[in-house]
């Protein structure tokens, strides 16, 4: 049976009040807001506080981001009473801050008791002697971050970052002041909970869990296995380090740790001394079930419970779920250079991964829900991998508890990003305290795979002309060099780490070399064609993408253009990639002509982002195994933006998210260019990222577009677990005879790849020949489509029926007498009808482009 422990914890979220404490209030403002002020939302931010007073508009529509910027230049102050019970004289209070953002004074009761100065840091506060018996005041002072963020530049030394504000002068969110994707709108808040903790002789502090698995398998077994099959034998080791706070006087005491979820509940303990400090527990557990990434095998989570006890009396208790796994990162030097191979379980994992971004610029509005509908977008995509970028936060524990269940792996960057940092104080205490809590805090869950330096930083300084502005200052190398990676092994040691991304593991050798270590793609899109993603096979690719508009009820919801165009003011508000328009219609016109309807526009740009990444994804998983991983750029948005994400700021899918679906399929059949004999020509590659064998007869046809055969090979193969096989093509068949009008199609089982010899703009597709029939089913409708021609990538843009509305596929290329079925699920009480459904403006193709652009 298990005891309440002496711990007590009370929330303090409710009864605040907002108010600003400096000028730069617009006039009609000032009055209200340096008087009662606004009822204030913690967790939460200014911006949100004053939206719901009705003060003013929402930031992330047509341009009140610009009418807004006051905001972040002015000081705000919070206020909260609460009333405290008169308690025993041996029991300790402390306030206990989850986040403060950023530049903050905390007093209680008229008295100063902290001044923080690092949105990526929780405080705890002894206000044992301030608290009075009765009504209790709490102010938080927050200094403006703009100006703070300018002065602080100054003070400390310019160095060059990508932004308009020197947002690497302070310890808070990058993206918060803008990025290429992202809004201005920089805030202050408490953005994470705020308690009173009441405990008497001792608690527990941090708390580091660190599980990992070895696998009872002799080198023989491992060699024959063909990378298949879950491992069996394993042994799992858990070690839990428990910081412990103690009282003046209190006895020496106990800290103790179960773990269940598996066969038994194994526990053990350890002493902990009169004066406190660490406790190491250690537990070893045999036959443990492992933890797999999605697609490898199942996600088994053990609960771990920590109590600590003195005298027979249960003084705290702290619980987790954790999972056993092993992880190493194989940088091996091979003839082609050096490896990046994520391993988990001794098994090589190819990456199919996700840069993930905050999902909203007021990332207190993020909760477990939402976390869980973007966790849901990436398994729909295939997604075996999500990196969290360095210029946002260390997520809230609930996305990767959620990444934990999904066996979705993690990369968690530092919080550096696109930028040369000081490192000197106060800037360097403030960084390894921010290391040292977010390590600790992130060390139970299996998910989390890789540590992360910094991004793009090392490769500024090298190759992006930083250098000279440095004029000799300190930039990061010793954070990423010597700081992160001694906190890593100090407060973790289980998990990989690299200094940056891209990294080459070697100084000497340019960070961004495609033989060597991670690699960054952005020649591609900001210069060139993505056509040219073909030209480089790197190692691992840890960031590439194309841009794309959001879907159409999310641009006509946050754009109120009349008229919208491409250039409209409201779309250039919400176009934040330097010469985004103008790489945007560049990257369009070698494959189509440039609509002039704004319908058609909307519609090609989509088409095109999507395209783009799953040639450039098909592209890297055909080099397999010299190339282990494909991380785009990037799942998610932050507000309504045309950017290179997946899924829009309104939470819908693009276009790019099936595109990714269709590339990150387990089994791939694509047709791609390749050399061979001093030839070029094509090739038919079978991606087999499954642990059962793929069998059978490729057929490779070349077509006419009427779906007439013209030349045909085929092949019986048998294709290995996790391994790719190359087909090189017979000429007959990779040689067009009227390259407007002919395709390439191979095939095995259900899966099939599609090669088109004509950019499109030059290819022979008609009008598009459909026969659509819709009828209900559970949670919506069925759509049906017959294609009595060609027609390329098919798709039906829900959300032009209804916002919620939302379909299960899109691009189906149908050939002549092909039939695709789309299930379309619509909110209760929403009907359809089938003239609505199958509208040009709503049911697109490639083909409709092509016509328009003749």
């Amino acid at each position: 049976m298990t005891h309440p422990s002496s711990r007590r914890t009370a929330p303090l979220h409710t009864g605040w009040t907002a108010r600003s404490a400096s000028a730069g209030v617009p006039e009609p403002l000032a009055g209200r807001l340096a008087g009662q002020g606004v009822a204030a939302t913690v967790p939460g931010c200014i911006h949100t506080d004053l939206m719901a007073a009705g003060l003013i508009p929402d930031p992330y529509l047509d341009d009140h981001e610009r009418l807004l910027g006051w905001i972040g230049r002015c000081d705000w102050e919070y206020t909260t009473t609460f009333t405290h019970g008169a308690g025993t004289g041996d029991e300790h209070h402390e306030l206990a801050f989850d986040g403060l953002d950023t530049v903050a004074t905390v007093l209680l009761n008229g008295t100063e008791v902290a001044r923080t100065a690092n949105q990526h840091r929780s405080y705890r506060l002894d206000v044992t002697e301030l608290l009075a018996d009765g009504d209790n005041e709490l102010v938080v002072r927050f200094a403006a971050p703009v100006p703070y963020a300018d002065a602080q530049s100054l003070a400390l030394g310019q160095r060059p970052q990508v932004n308009h504000h020197p947002f690497n002068a302070m310890r808070k969110m990058a993206a918060n002041f803008g990025w290429d994707w992202g809004i201005d709108a920089a805030t202050v808040g408490i953005w994470r909970p705020v308690r009173l903790e009441t405990w008497r002789t001792a608690r527990l502090g941090t708390v580091r869990v660190l599980a990992t698995a070895s696998v009872g398998r002799d080198e023989a077994a491992q060699g024959t296995r063909d990378q298949a099959g879950p491992a069996e034998g394993a042994r799992g080791h858990l070690e839990v380090r428990a910081d412990v706070v103690t009282a003046p006087g209190a006895p020496s005491g106990t800290v103790s740790v179960r773990l269940a979820g598996g066969r038994g509940e194994p526990t053990a303990s350890a002493t902990v001394p009169a004066d406190g400090g660490p406790a190491v527990v250690r537990l070893e557990v045999d036959d443990v079930d492992l933890w797999w990434p999605r697609g490898h095998g199942a996600q088994p989570l053990y609960d771990v419970e920590v109590t600590l006890a003195a005298d027979g009396a249960l003084l705290d208790t702290w619980r987790t779920r954790t999972g056993f796994r092993s992880v190493r990162l194989d940088q091996t030097p091979d003839d082609d250079g050096t490896s990046f191979t994520l391993v988990v379980n001794d098994r090589p994992v190819w990456v199919k991964g996700a840069n993930w971004i905050p999902d909203d610029a007021f990332v207190h509005r993020v909760d477990r829900a939402r976390y869980g509908r973007r966790l849901d977008h990436a398994e729909q995509a295939g997604v075996n991998l999500l990196r969290v970028w360095g210029g946002g936060i260390y997520e809230a524990d609930d996305f990767y508890e959620l990444c934990d269940e999904r066996g979705i792996l993690t990369w968690q960057d530092f919080a550096f990003a696109c930028a040369a940092y000081s490192e000197d104080e106060p800037l360097r205490s403030e960084v390894e305290a921010e290391a040292r809590e977010n390590v600790a805090r992130l060390t139970p869950h299996p998910s989390l795979v890789l540590w992360n330096g910094s991004n793009e930083n090392v490769w500024g300084v090298r190759e992006w002309g930083w250098e000279p502005l440095l004029a000799g200052r300190s930039w990061g190398w010793g954070y990423y060099t010597e700081l992160l990676p001694t906190v890593v092994s100090e407060e973790d040691g289980t998990r990989p780490y690299t200094p940056s991304s891209p990294w080459s593991d070697d100084p000497a050798v340019p960070p961004n070399d495609p033989d060597h270590g991670s690699m960054h793609s952005w020649e591609v899109w900001n210069r060139l064609d993505w056509t040219r993603y073909r030209d480089d096979v790197p190692r691992f690719m840890a960031e590439f993408g194309w841009q794309g508009p959001p879907t159409w009820a999310t641009l006509t919801r946050a754009i109120s253009d009349d008229p919208l165009t491409p250039e409209s003011p409201g779309m250039q508000v919400h176009q934040k990639a330097i010469e985004g328009h103008k790489k945007l219609s560049l990257g369009l016109v070698r494959h189509l002509a440039i609509p002039d309807d704004m319908d058609d526009w909307h519609w090609a740009m989509s088409w095109n982002q999507a395209t783009a990444v799953q040639v450039a994804v098909e592209h890297l998983r055909s080099w397999s195994p010299r190339c282990t991983g494909s991380v785009v750029w990037q799942l998610n948005d932050c507000w309504p933006v045309t950017s290179w994400s997946a899924v829009d700021g309104d939470e819908r899918p693009k276009p790019l998210l099936y595109a990714l679906r269709h590339a990150h399929a387990d089994r791939l059949v694509t047709v791609q260019p390749r050399r061979t004999h001093g030839r070029d020509g094509l090739a038919a590659v079978l991606v087999n990222d499954s642990d059962e064998r793929w069998s059978g007869d490729v057929v490779v046809q070349r077509l006419g577009d009427d779906g007439t055969e013209l030349a045909k090979a085929h092949e019986r193969v048998d294709v290995a677990p996790r391994t790719t096989f190359t087909l090189p093509l017979p000429d007959d068949v990779a040689t067009a005879g009227e390259a407007a009008g002919e395709l390439v199609r191979a095939h095995l089982g259900d899966a099939r790849g599609l090669w088109f010899f004509a950019e499109p703009r030059d290819s022979a597709l008609a009008a598009p020949v459909l026969e659509t029939t819709l009828e209900p089913c559970p949670g919506g409708y069925r759509v049906r489509v017959r294609a009595q021609n060609l027609v390329r990538d098919l798709t039906l843009l829900a959300d032009k029926l209804h916002p919620d509305a939302r379909v299960d596929d899109q691009l189906v290329t149908l050939l002549p007498g092909e039939e695709a079925t789309l299930h379309v699920a619509v909110p209760d009480g929403v009907t359809l009808d089938a003239e609505a459904v199958s509208a040009p403006r709503v049911l697109r193709s490639l083909n409709q482009l092509v016509e328009a652009g003749r």
